[in-house]
C-alpha cells in the first residue's frame, strides 16, 4: 500500500498528549469508562467477533473481552499501543490504520477475517485523515461478516482538538456512498434521542445477509 495520509489525530501532535494517560488514570480510579462497550455488548451474542477500530488505549477492547467476546483491537498510534499494554497487560493491539484494514491484513496478524461487529467510537471518524471517510467506511464494510454491523460515535460539536466538523447529513451521504445503510441514529450510548452534541450510529450492509 502507498504511504498513508496523516490523520487529524497525528497532525494534532502535542494537543493530544495525555489522552492515554488520562484514561489510564480513570481506569485505575475505577471510573466508569465502559459506556460504548455496554451498547456494543448488547448488539451481539456472547462470543462474538468484534473489531475495535481506532482502539486508542484499549478500554473498549478490554471491556468487551471481559464480557466474553473475541475482540481484535487496532490502533496506528504507537504511543497509545504502548499505553494500552501498560494499562491492560497482554491486550495486544495491532498497529494498523483503518485504511489498512482488509481480511488478509487482519488475518495475517492472527485475527479473524470477518467480524460480527465493528466499533469505531470515541471520535475516530472525526480524526481520520482529511478526505478519507468514505474509504474508511468501505474498509470496515469489507470485514463485516454476513449480517454484521458497524457502531460509530463522534462529537458533532465540542470534539477533540484537530477534529473535523462532521454534520449528520454529510455522514449519512458518506455511509450510502460506501455501500452501507443507517439503521439507527441516537444521541449517546445510552440510546437517548438524537441531539446536536453527539451522534451514535448503527450501520449495516444492505447487500449482506446472515
Amino acid at each position: 500500500m502507498s504511504e498513508l495520509p496523516p490523520t487529524r489525530w497525528a497532525l494534532g501532535g502535542e494537543a493530544h498528549l495525555g489522552y492515554g494517560r488520562r484514561f489510564a488514570d480513570l481506569v485505575a480510579r475505577g471510573e466508569d469508562v465502559d459506556g460504548e462497550a455496554r451498547l456494543a455488548d448488547a448488539l451481539v451474542p456472547r462470543g462474538a467477533r468484534v473489531l475495535d477500530a481506532g482502539a486508542g488505549m484499549g478500554r473498549v477492547t478490554a471491556a468487551l473481552r471481559a464480557r466474553g467476546h473475541g475482540v481484535t483491537g487496532i490502533e496506528p498510534d504507537r504511543s497509545l499501543v504502548e499505553q494500552a499494554e501498560l494499562t491492560y497487560p497482554g491486550i495486544g493491539l495491532l498497529p494498523l490504520d483503518i485504511l489498512e484494514v482488509t481480511p488478509e491484513a487482519v488475518g495475517a496478524r492472527g485475527g479473524p477475517t470477518e467480524f460480527d461487529l465493528v466499533v469505531a467510537v470515541g471520535n475516530v471518524f472525526i480524526l481520520l485523515a482529511e478526505g478519507t471517510e468514505r474509504r474508511a467506511l468501505a474498509r470496515l464494510r469489507g470485514v463485516l461478516a454476513p449480517g454484521g454491523r458497524l457502531l460509530v460515535g463522534f462529537h458533532l460539536v465540542g470534539g477533540p482538538a484537530g477534529g473535523r466538523a462532521y454534520p449528520p447529513e454529510e455522514f449519512a451521504l458518506d455511509v450510502e456512498a460506501a455501500g452501507l445503510r443507517v439503521d439507527l441514529r441516537v444521541g449517546g450510548y445510552d440510546l437517548r434521542p438524537p441531539d446536536a452534541e453527539y451522534a451514535v450510529w448503527l450501520l449495516s450492509d444492505p447487500s449482506s445477509r446472515p
